[in-house]
Protein backbone atom coordinates (compact mmCIF):
# COMPACT_ATOMS: atom_id res chain seq x y z
CA UNK A 1 0.00 0.00 0.00
CA UNK A 2 2.99 2.45 0.96
CA UNK A 3 4.52 1.93 -2.80
CA UNK A 4 1.27 2.74 -4.18
CA UNK A 5 0.37 5.88 -1.85
CA UNK A 6 3.96 7.00 -2.94
CA UNK A 7 3.22 6.26 -6.50
CA UNK A 8 0.00 8.27 -6.37
CA UNK A 9 1.87 11.14 -4.15
CA UNK A 10 4.01 11.56 -6.85
CA UNK A 11 1.35 11.88 -9.85
CA UNK A 12 -0.47 14.92 -7.82
CA UNK A 13 2.44 16.40 -7.30
CA UNK A 14 3.91 16.23 -10.84
CA UNK A 15 0.20 17.42 -11.86
CA UNK A 16 0.44 20.33 -9.42
CA UNK A 17 3.83 21.42 -10.75
CA UNK A 18 2.50 20.78 -14.23
CA UNK A 19 -0.37 23.12 -13.53
CA UNK A 20 1.69 25.78 -11.95
CA UNK A 21 4.40 25.60 -14.85
CA UNK A 22 1.92 24.92 -18.02
CA UNK A 23 1.03 29.05 -17.82
CA UNK A 24 4.59 29.72 -18.65
CA UNK A 25 3.69 27.76 -22.05
CA UNK A 26 0.81 29.36 -22.50
CA UNK A 27 -0.08 31.70 -25.56
CA UNK A 28 -1.26 34.31 -23.68
CA UNK A 29 -0.42 36.50 -21.04
CA UNK A 30 -3.52 35.97 -18.62
CA UNK A 31 -4.34 39.38 -16.16
CA UNK A 32 -7.26 39.45 -14.05
CA UNK A 33 -10.21 41.59 -14.38
CA UNK A 34 -13.53 43.08 -12.41
CA UNK A 35 -16.08 42.70 -14.95
CA UNK A 36 -18.91 45.59 -14.23
CA UNK A 37 -22.35 44.47 -12.78
CA UNK A 38 -24.42 41.79 -15.13
CA UNK A 39 -27.87 41.27 -15.14
CA UNK A 40 -28.52 38.44 -16.70
CA UNK A 41 -31.80 38.27 -18.74
CA UNK A 42 -33.98 39.79 -16.04
CA UNK A 43 -35.66 43.18 -16.05
CA UNK A 44 -35.11 45.57 -19.99
CA UNK A 45 -33.32 42.40 -21.21
CA UNK A 46 -35.75 39.79 -19.76
CA UNK A 47 -36.43 36.65 -22.71
CA UNK A 48 -38.86 37.33 -25.69
CA UNK A 49 -39.71 35.79 -28.87
CA UNK A 50 -38.85 39.21 -30.91
CA UNK A 51 -36.48 37.61 -33.30
CA UNK A 52 -38.62 34.73 -34.36
CA UNK A 53 -40.20 36.69 -37.40
CA UNK A 54 -36.57 36.89 -38.72
CA UNK A 55 -36.27 36.15 -42.16
CA UNK A 56 -33.27 34.81 -44.00
CA UNK A 57 -31.89 36.23 -47.32
CA UNK A 58 -28.65 33.53 -48.56
CA UNK A 59 -25.77 35.60 -49.12
CA UNK A 60 -22.71 33.75 -48.68
CA UNK A 61 -19.90 32.48 -45.78
CA UNK A 62 -20.69 34.83 -42.35
CA UNK A 63 -21.71 38.50 -43.42
CA UNK A 64 -20.76 40.42 -40.69
CA UNK A 65 -22.43 43.42 -40.90
CA UNK A 66 -24.81 44.56 -43.44
CA UNK A 67 -24.48 48.33 -44.74
CA UNK A 68 -27.17 50.55 -46.53
CA UNK A 69 -25.98 54.02 -48.54
CA UNK A 70 -28.80 56.97 -48.83
CA UNK A 71 -30.28 55.50 -52.10
CA UNK A 72 -31.14 52.12 -49.51
CA UNK A 73 -28.50 49.70 -51.80
CA UNK A 74 -27.15 47.15 -49.31
CA UNK A 75 -23.38 46.21 -48.65
CA UNK A 76 -22.13 43.18 -46.81
CA UNK A 77 -18.69 41.05 -46.45
CA UNK A 78 -17.79 37.85 -46.57
CA UNK A 79 -15.42 35.51 -45.05
CA UNK A 80 -12.47 35.19 -47.53
CA UNK A 81 -13.18 39.17 -48.55
CA UNK A 82 -15.40 39.89 -51.37
CA UNK A 83 -17.43 42.78 -50.70
CA UNK A 84 -21.20 42.08 -52.69
CA UNK A 85 -23.58 44.81 -53.53
CA UNK A 86 -27.49 43.96 -53.62
CA UNK A 87 -28.96 45.02 -57.08
CA UNK A 88 -32.68 46.28 -57.01
CA UNK A 89 -33.36 42.91 -58.83
CA UNK A 90 -32.25 41.65 -55.32
CA UNK A 91 -29.31 40.06 -56.63
CA UNK A 92 -26.41 39.80 -54.77
CA UNK A 93 -23.13 41.30 -56.86
CA UNK A 94 -19.53 40.81 -56.18
CA UNK A 95 -18.55 44.67 -55.37
CA UNK A 96 -14.61 43.11 -55.37
CA UNK A 97 -12.25 41.39 -52.82
CA UNK A 98 -10.48 42.77 -49.97
CA UNK A 99 -8.13 39.49 -50.31
CA UNK A 100 -8.45 39.86 -46.74
CA UNK A 101 -11.78 40.06 -44.05
CA UNK A 102 -13.73 42.89 -44.11
CA UNK A 103 -15.81 43.70 -41.13
CA UNK A 104 -17.31 47.47 -40.30
CA UNK A 105 -18.54 48.82 -43.48
CA UNK A 106 -19.12 52.21 -44.75
CA UNK A 107 -20.58 53.56 -48.24
CA UNK A 108 -19.02 56.20 -49.31
CA UNK A 109 -22.29 57.62 -51.20
CA UNK A 110 -20.77 57.10 -54.52
CA UNK A 111 -21.17 53.19 -54.84
CA UNK A 112 -17.96 52.76 -52.89
CA UNK A 113 -17.27 51.80 -49.38
CA UNK A 114 -15.09 52.77 -46.55
CA UNK A 115 -13.63 49.62 -45.26
CA UNK A 116 -12.34 48.28 -41.95
CA UNK A 117 -10.41 45.22 -42.91
CA UNK A 118 -8.83 42.88 -39.85
CA UNK A 119 -6.33 41.63 -41.78
CA UNK A 120 -5.46 44.67 -44.30
CA UNK A 121 -6.25 47.71 -42.30
CA UNK A 122 -8.27 50.75 -43.01
CA UNK A 123 -9.21 50.58 -46.63
CA UNK A 124 -11.38 52.21 -49.13
CA UNK A 125 -13.19 50.33 -52.20
CA UNK A 126 -14.41 52.23 -55.29
CA UNK A 127 -17.81 51.40 -57.21
CA UNK A 128 -15.66 49.88 -59.29
CA UNK A 129 -13.77 47.57 -56.69
CA UNK A 130 -10.27 48.93 -56.49
CA UNK A 131 -9.29 48.78 -53.18
CA UNK A 132 -7.01 51.61 -51.70
CA UNK A 133 -5.00 51.31 -48.72
CA UNK A 134 -5.58 53.71 -45.95
CA UNK A 135 -3.63 52.80 -42.95
CA UNK A 136 -2.34 49.76 -41.48
CA UNK A 137 0.02 50.67 -38.85
CA UNK A 138 0.85 53.59 -36.47
CA UNK A 139 4.49 54.73 -36.90
CA UNK A 140 6.01 51.47 -37.53
CA UNK A 141 3.57 49.34 -35.29
CA UNK A 142 1.19 47.71 -37.42
CA UNK A 143 -2.37 47.21 -36.99
CA UNK A 144 -3.42 43.99 -35.63
CA UNK A 145 -7.52 43.36 -36.20
CA UNK A 146 -9.08 46.33 -37.82
CA UNK A 147 -12.22 46.08 -36.55
CA UNK A 148 -15.17 48.70 -37.21
CA UNK A 149 -15.63 52.45 -38.82
CA UNK A 150 -17.18 55.70 -39.06
CA UNK A 151 -16.91 58.59 -41.04
CA UNK A 152 -17.31 62.32 -39.93
CA UNK A 153 -19.01 64.99 -42.05
CA UNK A 154 -15.09 66.28 -42.42
CA UNK A 155 -14.06 63.25 -43.92
CA UNK A 156 -12.85 62.17 -40.46
CA UNK A 157 -12.19 57.59 -40.38
CA UNK A 158 -12.74 56.87 -36.94
CA UNK A 159 -11.83 53.47 -36.65
CA UNK A 160 -11.38 50.72 -33.81
CA UNK A 161 -8.41 48.50 -33.41
CA UNK A 162 -9.69 45.75 -31.26
CA UNK A 163 -6.16 44.15 -29.93
CA UNK A 164 -2.52 44.66 -30.01
CA UNK A 165 -1.78 41.41 -28.86
CA UNK A 166 -4.60 39.18 -31.49
CA UNK A 167 -5.23 38.87 -34.92
CA UNK A 168 -8.78 38.17 -36.50
CA UNK A 169 -7.93 34.12 -36.13
CA UNK A 170 -7.50 35.01 -32.58
CA UNK A 171 -9.91 36.21 -31.25
CA UNK A 172 -10.65 33.77 -28.19
CA UNK A 173 -6.93 34.96 -26.98
CA UNK A 174 -7.54 38.17 -26.28
CA UNK A 175 -10.80 37.35 -24.37
CA UNK A 176 -8.45 34.19 -22.46
CA UNK A 177 -5.88 36.75 -21.84
CA UNK A 178 -7.87 40.38 -20.73
CA UNK A 179 -4.77 42.33 -21.80
CA UNK A 180 -7.38 45.12 -22.68
CA UNK A 181 -4.91 46.65 -25.51
CA UNK A 182 -8.27 47.65 -27.81
CA UNK A 183 -8.08 51.33 -28.87
CA UNK A 184 -10.01 53.28 -31.02
CA UNK A 185 -8.49 55.30 -33.80
CA UNK A 186 -8.67 58.19 -35.95
CA UNK A 187 -7.68 58.51 -39.73
CA UNK A 188 -6.88 62.02 -41.19
CA UNK A 189 -7.59 62.39 -45.02
CA UNK A 190 -5.47 65.39 -45.61
CA UNK A 191 -2.15 64.30 -43.40
CA UNK A 192 -2.67 60.54 -43.40
CA UNK A 193 -2.09 60.31 -40.05
CA UNK A 194 -3.87 57.58 -37.91
CA UNK A 195 -3.68 59.21 -33.95
CA UNK A 196 -5.20 56.62 -30.57
CA UNK A 197 -8.19 58.80 -29.44
CA UNK A 198 -8.59 56.21 -26.30
CA UNK A 199 -6.82 53.26 -25.11
CA UNK A 200 -7.35 50.25 -23.11
CA UNK A 201 -10.07 48.80 -23.76
CA UNK A 202 -11.36 45.27 -23.75
CA UNK A 203 -11.60 44.33 -27.16
CA UNK A 204 -12.54 47.55 -28.92
CA UNK A 205 -15.35 46.69 -31.42
CA UNK A 206 -18.43 48.44 -32.81
CA UNK A 207 -17.97 52.27 -34.02
CA UNK A 208 -20.73 55.05 -34.76
CA UNK A 209 -21.00 58.87 -34.62
CA UNK A 210 -24.23 60.14 -32.70
CA UNK A 211 -26.18 63.42 -34.02
CA UNK A 212 -24.33 65.86 -35.66
CA UNK A 213 -21.02 64.37 -35.17
CA UNK A 214 -21.35 65.55 -31.67
CA UNK A 215 -19.82 62.41 -29.96
CA UNK A 216 -18.55 58.81 -31.13
CA UNK A 217 -19.26 55.46 -29.27
CA UNK A 218 -17.32 52.49 -29.09
CA UNK A 219 -17.80 48.99 -27.48
CA UNK A 220 -15.89 47.19 -25.65
CA UNK A 221 -17.05 43.76 -25.52
CA UNK A 222 -15.40 42.36 -22.96
CA UNK A 223 -16.50 44.25 -20.44
CA UNK A 224 -19.72 44.99 -21.74
CA UNK A 225 -20.66 48.72 -22.42
CA UNK A 226 -20.37 51.29 -24.65
CA UNK A 227 -17.86 54.25 -24.18
CA UNK A 228 -18.00 58.25 -25.10
CA UNK A 229 -15.96 60.73 -26.41
CA UNK A 230 -16.89 63.99 -26.69
CA UNK A 231 -16.19 65.52 -30.50
CA UNK A 232 -18.01 69.61 -30.06
CA UNK A 233 -19.89 71.60 -27.39
CA UNK A 234 -18.56 72.57 -23.74
CA UNK A 235 -17.88 68.89 -23.36
CA UNK A 236 -15.55 68.34 -25.82
CA UNK A 237 -12.32 66.10 -25.15
CA UNK A 238 -14.57 64.19 -22.09
CA UNK A 239 -14.76 60.34 -22.34
CA UNK A 240 -17.86 59.14 -20.49
CA UNK A 241 -20.05 55.60 -20.53
CA UNK A 242 -22.76 56.06 -22.91
CA UNK A 243 -24.30 52.50 -22.04
CA UNK A 244 -23.25 49.79 -19.14
CA UNK A 245 -23.89 46.44 -17.90
CA UNK A 246 -24.83 44.73 -20.60
CA UNK A 247 -25.57 41.33 -19.98
CA UNK A 248 -24.46 40.54 -23.74
CA UNK A 249 -21.12 41.09 -25.20
CA UNK A 250 -21.56 44.13 -27.84
CA UNK A 251 -20.01 43.84 -31.48
CA UNK A 252 -21.11 46.24 -33.93
CA UNK A 253 -23.11 49.23 -33.23
CA UNK A 254 -24.77 51.70 -35.40
CA UNK A 255 -26.91 55.04 -35.21
CA UNK A 256 -30.18 54.74 -37.59
CA UNK A 257 -29.90 58.97 -38.34
CA UNK A 258 -32.74 59.82 -35.89
CA UNK A 259 -32.76 58.61 -32.48
CA UNK A 260 -31.63 55.09 -31.97
CA UNK A 261 -28.36 53.37 -31.61
CA UNK A 262 -28.84 49.24 -32.81
CA UNK A 263 -26.23 47.06 -30.65
CA UNK A 264 -25.55 43.53 -31.71
CA UNK A 265 -24.34 40.89 -29.14
CA UNK A 266 -23.38 37.50 -30.10
CA UNK A 267 -23.00 35.92 -27.04
CA UNK A 268 -23.94 36.34 -23.33
CA UNK A 269 -21.25 37.63 -20.50
CA UNK A 270 -21.63 34.82 -18.03
CA UNK A 271 -18.67 32.43 -19.26
CA UNK A 272 -16.40 35.61 -19.61
CA UNK A 273 -17.01 37.02 -16.37
CA UNK A 274 -16.99 33.45 -14.50
CA UNK A 275 -12.90 33.18 -15.18
CA UNK A 276 -12.46 36.71 -14.32
CA UNK A 277 -10.59 36.17 -11.36
CA UNK A 278 -8.61 33.36 -12.20
CA UNK A 279 -5.90 34.57 -15.08
CA UNK A 280 -3.84 30.78 -14.32
CA UNK A 281 -6.75 28.53 -15.28
CA UNK A 282 -7.01 30.88 -18.24
CA UNK A 283 -3.70 30.76 -19.59
CA UNK A 284 -3.51 26.92 -19.14
CA UNK A 285 -7.05 26.37 -21.01
CA UNK A 286 -5.50 28.73 -23.87
CA UNK A 287 -3.21 25.71 -24.36
CA UNK A 288 -6.33 24.08 -25.73
CA UNK A 289 -7.00 24.40 -29.59
CA UNK A 290 -8.76 27.42 -30.84
CA UNK A 291 -11.89 25.91 -31.97
CA UNK A 292 -12.48 24.46 -28.41
CA UNK A 293 -11.82 27.88 -26.76
CA UNK A 294 -14.37 29.18 -29.45
CA UNK A 295 -16.73 27.26 -28.49
CA UNK A 296 -16.42 27.99 -24.60
CA UNK A 297 -18.70 31.66 -26.11
CA UNK A 298 -22.26 31.85 -25.16
CA UNK A 299 -23.58 32.09 -28.31
CA UNK A 300 -27.13 34.10 -28.29
CA UNK A 301 -29.57 35.79 -30.89
CA UNK A 302 -29.54 39.37 -29.08
CA UNK A 303 -30.07 42.61 -30.61
CA UNK A 304 -31.60 46.24 -28.59
CA UNK A 305 -31.48 49.38 -29.71
CA UNK A 306 -30.64 52.36 -27.18
CA UNK A 307 -32.16 55.82 -27.31
CA UNK A 308 -30.33 58.88 -27.22
CA UNK A 309 -29.54 59.09 -23.56
CA UNK A 310 -28.16 55.37 -23.48
CA UNK A 311 -31.55 53.58 -21.97
CA UNK A 312 -33.08 50.35 -23.77
CA UNK A 313 -36.23 50.69 -25.60
CA UNK A 314 -35.51 47.63 -27.83
CA UNK A 315 -35.36 44.16 -26.38
CA UNK A 316 -35.33 41.72 -29.48
CA UNK A 317 -34.37 38.30 -28.85
CA UNK A 318 -35.36 34.37 -29.16
CA UNK A 319 -32.33 32.36 -27.85
CA UNK A 320 -33.57 29.26 -29.19
CA UNK A 321 -33.38 30.58 -33.12
CA UNK A 322 -30.93 28.70 -34.61
CA UNK A 323 -29.82 32.93 -36.46
CA UNK A 324 -27.52 33.27 -33.49
CA UNK A 325 -24.47 34.94 -33.21
CA UNK A 326 -25.38 37.83 -34.31
CA UNK A 327 -22.74 40.84 -34.69
CA UNK A 328 -24.38 43.78 -36.56
CA UNK A 329 -27.80 45.17 -36.52
CA UNK A 330 -28.51 48.15 -39.40
CA UNK A 331 -31.85 49.88 -39.79
CA UNK A 332 -32.27 50.48 -43.67
CA UNK A 333 -35.64 52.30 -44.79
CA UNK A 334 -38.26 50.11 -42.22
CA UNK A 335 -36.32 46.62 -42.02
CA UNK A 336 -33.16 45.74 -39.54
CA UNK A 337 -30.89 43.71 -41.06
CA UNK A 338 -28.78 41.26 -39.10
CA UNK A 339 -25.51 39.52 -39.72
CA UNK A 340 -23.35 37.53 -38.41
CA UNK A 341 -20.14 35.38 -38.60
CA UNK A 342 -22.31 31.62 -38.31
CA UNK A 343 -24.23 31.79 -41.06
CA UNK A 344 -24.57 31.79 -44.71
CA UNK A 345 -27.68 34.81 -44.35
CA UNK A 346 -28.67 38.15 -43.57
CA UNK A 347 -31.28 38.04 -41.15
CA UNK A 348 -34.17 40.76 -42.05
CA UNK A 349 -37.00 42.01 -39.56
CA UNK A 350 -39.31 45.02 -39.35
CA UNK A 351 -38.51 47.45 -37.29
CA UNK A 352 -40.06 47.83 -33.98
Amino acid sequence: MSAVFKGFAALITLALVGVWLLPQWAPVQAVSWSPPPNPGLTGVYSPNQALAELTLMPVGPAPEHVACDNSGALYTGLDGGAVLRRASSGEWIRLGTTEGRPLGLRPDDQGGLWIADSIKGLLHMSAEGAVRLLADKIGDEPLRFVDDLDVEQSGHIWFSDASQRFDYRQVALDFFEGSRTGRLLRYDPVTQRVDVMMDGLFFANGVTLGPGDAYVLVNETGMGRVHRLWLKGARAGEQDIFVDALPGTPDNIRFDGVDTFWIAMPSLRASIDALASLPRLRAVLSLLPLPLLDAAAQPASFVIGVNLEGEVIHNLQDQSNPFNYITGATACGDTLYLGSLRTQAVGMLSLP
